[in-house]
This record gives C-alpha cells, structure tokens and sequence, in this order.
C-alpha cells in the first residue's frame, strides 16, 4: 500500500517532485503511470521521455508499465528535454505526455510532469489531484488489453519546429557559448548547431545527472559565474545557460551580465508584436513595469496572471494569447502549443540580437528602467498571519491579491507569494529609484520578520 502521506508530499502544485528511494519510487511511479491512464479524458497513445539522472530510466520504464497495463499505448521518445514532450503530445495529437525529471533540483530529486491532448497543462487546478487520488486509492480497472510501446525519435522534428520561429538566413555568426549545467540541452544543442550560423563554444554538455559542475538553475547567480568568465574569456557576443530539462534559458550579455526574466520578456514581446500587431501578450505577477508598458506602447493588449506554467497556459488559451513571460525564465509561445521552451526562447533572443546590430548589453539597456530585487526567500512559520500583517500595515496603499499579495506604492511595488509547497513566502519589489526600492524593502522584510 502506497504511503499518503509521502504522496501527499511529492504532489505538488504544478507535477510530482521527491527524492528517490524514499519519496519517488519505482512503485509509485507505475502506479502514478496506471493513474495517468485510467484519467485521461482522450483516447490515445502517451508519450514518456526522461532527463539523464541516474535513476530517470527506471522510473520511466516503471511509469511506461503503469500505462500498458492500464491499456495505454506509449511513444517512448527517450532522453529529451521537458520542451520536446510538449511538443510531442501537441504536434503528433497524442492524448498526454510523461516527463520524468526534477528540473533544476539537485541530483537526490527526481520527479513528473505532465501535459494533456494539444500539451495542455496538468497542474493541481487541472487534473493533478485527481490523478493523486486514484494512486492513493490504488483500484485499477482492468483493461481488455495492454498497451503498446513504439520507440520514437523526434529530435529532428523538434528542431525543424523550434527553428520555425524564426528566420535563419538572417542570423549572424554569433560567437555564443552554451552552458547545459550536463542537462539534457546539452543533447539536443549538438544536433541544432548545423543548422545555424553560430559559433558554438561549449560548456558542461556531458549529460550527468549528478550535476558535477554546477547545479543547473540558471536562476541563482553561483550557477552562472563559469559561463560569465567563459564568455569574457572568449570576447563572446552572448552567453546562454539551460536549467537541467532545457526548458529555461538565460541570456548573458558580452560583458558578463544576466539578462532578467523582466528583460526578456519584454524585448521578445516586442519582437512578436512587430510580427502580429494588436496581439494579447501575458507576463506574470512578479514582472517589472516595462513588460506591461513596452506591450502597450507595441500596440499590444497586456495581461497580467498569477505565477505558474500551468496557469499561464490555461490563461494563454482563454485569451488566445500570443506570448507569455515569466520572471522565472519561463517563455510561452501560442505556436509552440502555449507551452514554454528555452530552446525556441533563446532562438528567437538570437534573432532580435541578429537583427539589431548593437551588442546585447546596448540591446538590452532599452528595457532596463527600473530598479528590482532578484526574487528572495523566507523561511516563516505561520504564512498566512504575515501576509494579514503586511495587507494591515500597508492598509492605506492600493493592493491586490492575484497572486499572494501586490502592494503597490507611488514609486514601488511589492509582491509576497507564498509557496504551494513550503513554509515560505517569496519577496519580489521595483522601484523607480534605488532609496525608494531599499525603503520599501526594508520595511517588508522586518514585517515578514517580526
């Protein structure tokens, strides 16, 4: 009998997530694969792939047991990154996808994610806890007969897609290096590079799940510092760093600076609205002011939405969006069957840079106007009385409660977010000055604090 309290623990808000062994095992998986099966509204085969951690293959053979022997036919499309079994579910009409990987989690983690027909997000909101209660139940159905499983190879289907994004006759010879942090980027670049006039200069593209470099969260700034050195070692013209599944990318300018979720979202959102004038562009609730002004003043419609793919994804669909941005380095594209790739992110990054002339530090410096903090951490105790506290002491302020709570000042605003998962509350503010964004900070913390 499955243990509901662990399952209660490695369910999260938006995919599964444990530590092996202990939390995701072998038997969870199968039976997780079995529930995947038995829940799907659509008929139809499933595709499985996984990253390169260690214990990844079992776990995916276990889950593709599950799913045949609850009657499910399966596209095993081996190691790939979480963007290509989007793209695989979507593209080939398949009723749902698998992926086993714990992103940018060290290598003790692993876990699932998972999508729907057309890659439609599976989150908490979305058909995830039901899934977790047909494990817990652990009553299957039996099936006239097993499923099938077919080997598949996309990979090249995946690169012809991804590079439909953009124009690759105008693309300069950029001198790039590419940090995959031994994720499972560092398979796929390989194969796109003879497409593209690029000069590649490698990093860490030995798949190793144990992650013997560095972990592969571009996010966090220790993650980033061999690439920066690299990149002015070499006199590069940009730098991109992956997260383990490939699914964010982070750009590095020339002279060894991190190109922000906040930035790019808005350079890419002009780049598509120069393309498709009067489209709908969403960004998420923890993006800095130029996102919503650059869509605008584009001609677009800007929509703000709470912080998490499958939102997003279900919010992109609602109002036929075109483009969604998050502070995270998560990137949705409406061709891309609203899903988020850093595959085509980085593509379409390397294009606007292509097509501008400038080195991307100048490139970049159009989208800088304010001051921000990187997203940071509290561990709490009681989250809920804090953010009572803070909606109280900031009372007289205009206030929204869209995702956490959004304070919003004369010349700042703040966001505190609690975490799905953890005793924690995430702290994001902008300021149009540095004393007025160190103020509002400062007051926040010790709130958060007291």
């Amino acid at each position: 009998m499955t243990n509901v309290k662990i399952l209660d623990t490695i369910f999260k808000a938006y995919d599964v997530r444990g530590i092996v062994g202990t939390e995701l095992t072998e038997e969870v998986a199968e039976k997780i694969g079995r529930a995947m099966a038995s829940w799907l509204p659509d008929a139809g085969a499933v595709a499985v792939g996984r990253d390169m951690r260690p214990d990844s293959l079992k776990l995916s053979q276990a889950i593709v047991k599950g799913l045949t022997e609850q009657g499910r036919d399966v596209w095993d499309i081996g190691e790939v990154t979480s963007d290509m079994i989007y793209f695989t579910t979507g593209h080939y009409d398949l009723a749902g996808g698998m992926m086993v990987t714990a992103s940018h989690n060290p290598g003790d983690f692993n876990g699932i994610k998972f999508c729907g027909k057309k890659a439609k997000a599976i989150g908490i909101e979305s058909g995830l806890l039901e899934i977790k209660e047909l494990v817990k139940s652990d009553q299957w159905d039996k099936p006239s007969q097993p499923g099938i499983v077919t080997s598949k190879d996309v990979v090249e289907g995946w690169l012809q897609h991804a590079l439909s994004f953009v124009d690759i006759g105008s693309l300069r010879p950029l001198k790039v290096v590419i940090d995959t942090g031994n994720g499972m980027a560092g398979k796929i670049i390989p194969e796109l590079e003879q497409y593209v006039p690029f000069k590649v200069t490698e990093m860490y593209f030995e798949l190793d799940g144990t992650f013997p470099n560095h972990i592969a969260n571009p996010i966090e700034p220790e993650n980033i510092q061999d690439i920066i050195a690299r990149v002015k070692k070499e006199k590069a013209d940009v730098g991109v760093a992956f997260d383990g599944d490939g699914d964010r990318a982070v750009l590095i300018d020339e002279k060894g600076n991190a190109i922000s979720g906040t930035t790019m979202t808005a350079m890419l959102a002009e780049y598509f609205l120069k393309k498709s004038p009067k489209s709908t562009i969403l960004y998420n609730a923890t993006c800095g002011w130029v996102v919503p002004e650059t869509i605008e003043k584009n001609g677009g419609k800007a929509i703000r939405t709470k912080v998490g793919h499958s939102f997003i994804k279900a919010e992109m669909r609602a109002q036929d969006a075109l483009f969604a941005g998050e502070s995270s380095g998560h990137y949705y594209f409406k061709d891309n069957f609203m899903a988020d790739s850093g595959l085509i992110a980085s593509l379409v990054a390397l294009q606007v840079l292509s097509s501008s002339g400038k080195p991307l530090s100048e490139l970049s410096k159009d989208y800088i106007r304010y001051n921000q903090i990187p997203e940071t951490n509290f561990r709490v105790e009681n989250k809920d009385v804090i953010l009572k506290s803070l909606q109280e002491a900031f009372k007289d302020e205009k206030q929204d409660q869209l995702d956490g709570l959004t304070i919003w000042l004369n010349n700042a605003w703040v966001n505190v977010r609690p975490s799905n998962t953890e005793s924690i509350l995430r702290l994001n503010a902008e300021a149009k000055s540095l004393n007025a964004l160190n103020e509002v900070v400062d007051k926040v913390t010790k709130l958060i604090k007291a």
